[in-house]
């Protein structure tokens, strides 16, 4: 099974940029969709961005279009989370995973392997 591991959250003002990355071992991600998760206090684990393995198709939340970009580098078995014009209704734990397999999907139920996810704050 893969191991992720999250990095690159913090404390960020309104306005402010952060980029996440998740970085993949113990197998490579070719083959399988990736996705990014945010879960704030209280809530539900929510579906922020993915794509499929061929990255011939990517979705965003509607909440997220047009501030945040998800990316990956297959040579580096590594995926990002570019994050623009944060909001304070951004602040979550975010968490990356690998889906069970190369198709795109939104339900946090379709993905297998989950990193221990990082914090993001935004200040208003």
């Amino acid at each position: 099974q893969v191991q992720l591991a999250e990095s690159g959250g913090g404390l960020a003002q309104a306005g402010g940029s952060l980029r996440l990355s998740c970085a993949a071992s113990g197998r490579t991600l070719s083959g399988y969709a990736m996705g990014w998760f945010r879960q704030a206090p209280g809530k539900e684990r929510e579906f922020v961005a993915a794509f499929s393995w061929s990255g011939g198709r990517i979705d965003y939340a509607d909440s997220v279009k047009g501030r945040f970009s998800i990316s990956r580098d297959n040579a580096k078995n590594t995926a990002y989370l570019q994050m623009n014009s944060l909001k304070p209704e951004d602040t979550a734990v975010y968490y990356c995973a690998v889906g069970l397999n190369a198709g795109l999907k939104y339900a946090p139920g379709s993905y297998d392997s989950w990193g221990q996810g990082t914090q993001v704050t935004v200040s208003s």
